[in-house]
């Protein structure tokens, strides 16, 4: 078995349960040391008896399968809890050379029918949380490339959602968070190149505790791989932490069910120059009604057309 990542060591965030915790099962798979981040807490069972929390769980999961591994139970979006979960690894392991972020909650309603609370927990938990992770995971990368004089090994995996780019009616916060987590990764990619990072963006598809009701109209098979299943997306994230993807960075990639689709970057469709001095309404009444009007009726900047993507 390939073990491209031996001697690598990982934080994946929100790693109890689902998604992340299929992501921390594969890095550990390739050979990573893993850092196993949530927020759960320790719990009770039928009897009384203590049990671990979630990131616990994980974490010996991975050992129990011969892997090294690490729990950590802090809030990613609490700034110092985020610098704890850094320095736990490289504490721990000497180094930190990947970061894959996945924590995340929904808080679902119209834009009309949203509260303040909805809006500011889910920009907090998805937005701030990967700031707080990229800031720190940034800083020991800069500090280490200056030290040695030569770039490192620096991985991020940054998690977005096809919710951003189709454009999701019932999820106005959670796909402005995943839009701002699409430009924190870009301009992360562009900051951090020279010292050896590369930083991406995943839109997976998957069923989770967190999407048990976005998908619940979608049964699983009644045999083989549920299409939906975290498993699907788990191996893009290896790659992207991987030797191998060195030149990948500043990337969008969508990927569920056996199928990975790059997507290309905005371009421009259409320019209007002012004949004068400065556009007037006049001119430019002129020049963009009739252009919108001849476009596709219902046609906006969002590209729904991802979520018709399947493999095959």
């Amino acid at each position: 078995m390939a073990t491209p990542l031996k001697g690598r060591t990982a934080v994946v965030t929100g790693a109890g349960r689902g998604l992340g915790r299929a992501e921390a099962l594969e890095l550990a798979r390739l050979g990573a040391n893993v850092v196993v981040n949530d927020f759960g807490q320790p719990g009770r069972d039928g009897s009384g008896a203590a049990t671990p929390g979630p990131a616990e769980q994980v974490a010996q999961e991975i050992r129990a399968a011969g892997g090294t591994a690490t729990p950590h139970s802090g809030d990613v979006a609490d700034h110092q809890q985020a610098a704890g979960l850094v320095q736990l690894a490289v504490d721990t392991y000497g180094t930190l050379d990947i970061l894959v972020n996945n924590a995340g909650i929904l808080r679902d309603r119209m834009i009309f029918s949203m509260t303040e609370d909805e809006w500011d927990s889910v920009i907090h938990v998805h937005l701030k949380g990967h700031y707080n992770t990229t800031h720190f995971a940034a800083r020991h990368w800069r500090e280490r490339a200056r030290t040695d004089g030569t770039p490192v090994h620096g991985r991020i995996v940054n998690t977005s959602s096809e919710a951003f780019l189709a454009g999701s009616a019932g999820q106005p916060n959670y796909a402005a968070a995943k839009g701002g987590i699409v430009g924190l990764t870009t301009s992360t990619a562009l900051a951090l190149a020279k010292y050896g990072v590369t930083a991406n963006v995943i839109c997976p598809r998957a069923r989770t505790r967190m999407t048990e009701d976005v998908f619940a109209g979608f049964a699983e098979p009644a045999a083989g791989l549920d299409p939906l299943a975290p498993e699907h997306v788990a191996p893009l994230v290896g790659y992207l932490a991987s030797p191998a993807a060195a030149h990948v960075n500043g990337q969008l990639l969508v990927v569920h069910g056996g199928m990975v689709a790059v997507v290309e970057r905005p371009r421009v469709a259409a320019k209007f120059d002012t004949a004068e001095d400065a556009f007037t309404y006049d001119e430019l009444d002129a020049l963009l009604t009739p252009y919108y009007r001849d476009r596709p009726r219902g046609e906006t900047f969002a590209a729904a057309e991802v979520l018709g993507l399947k493999h095959g």
